[in-house]
């Protein structure tokens, strides 16, 4: 006797992407100062740009910027050369002098105090660098609401196709998220008010994508 092979229906099944996004005011800014001394010699070029930047370290701790707050990005030795003509058109290399080139990174968490800090930082003599960020230190719980939202977004569409649809939501089978991302909104939040370089905190978003299957009855 033959038997037929009994062929299941594949599932019925609705995907749909949710989004969510949760916002906060910065509480910790990041700098990069950098400080490039030039001398005839390695040694001189050196010892002048640990001098400048003794200075610019002692400074930034009297706004109450904490060691571990501090941390050495670069540091680097190199020739300079130039290239003079010769009067045959010919070019000759020669040294001219040395160059030190030494980075910090600032985690400054009183932001009230960045744009002075920033002031006197060049004022002793950081020529290079300047780079700033304004970040959040701990995101768990913005990411947590960011991720409630998003899946509270999933669900409201699938309620919505569901309808339209005139089929019968059932439950959830499978849920993924995607990457976060975090972006900056310069045009909100208040500025650092304080004498010195004129700061902008601005107001982070931080989104979140997941993925959410349903079933459908």
């Amino acid at each position: 006797m033959l038997y037929k092979e009994e062929v299941k229906a594949a599932p019925r099944r609705i995907v749909v992407l949710g989004e969510g996004e949760a916002t906060a005011m910065p509480d910790l800014a990041i700098i990069t100062l950098g400080v490039v001394r030039e001398a005839p010699t390695a040694r001189e070029a050196l010892d002048a740009n640990n001098k400048a930047m003794a200075e610019v370290i002692s400074a930034i701790k009297t706004f109450g910027v904490a060691d571990r707050d501090l941390k050495t990005a670069r540091l680097e030795i190199r020739p300079r050369y130039d290239y003079p003509k010769k009067r045959d058109g010919t070019q000759k290399t020669k040294l001219v002098a040395y160059q030190v080139r030494n980075s910090l990174t600032v985690r400054v968490r009183d932001l009230s105090k960045v744009g002075q800090l920033l002031d006197n930082s060049v004022a002793l003599g950081v020529n290079e660098g300047g780079g700033l960020a304004f970040v959040n230190d701990n995101v768990s719980a913005i990411m947590t609401e960011a991720r409630r939202k998003a899946v509270s977004d999933a669900m409201d569409k699938a309620k919505t196709l569901s309808d339209a649809a005139q089929v019968k939501l059932g439950p959830i089978i499978d849920i993924s998220e995607g990457l976060g991302r975090s972006s900056m909104r310069s045009d909100y939040g208040a500025a650092c008010e304080a004498p010195g370089v004129s700061i902008q905190g601005g107001e982070n978003t931080f989104r979140v994508q997941v993925n959410v299957t349903f079933e459908l009855n």
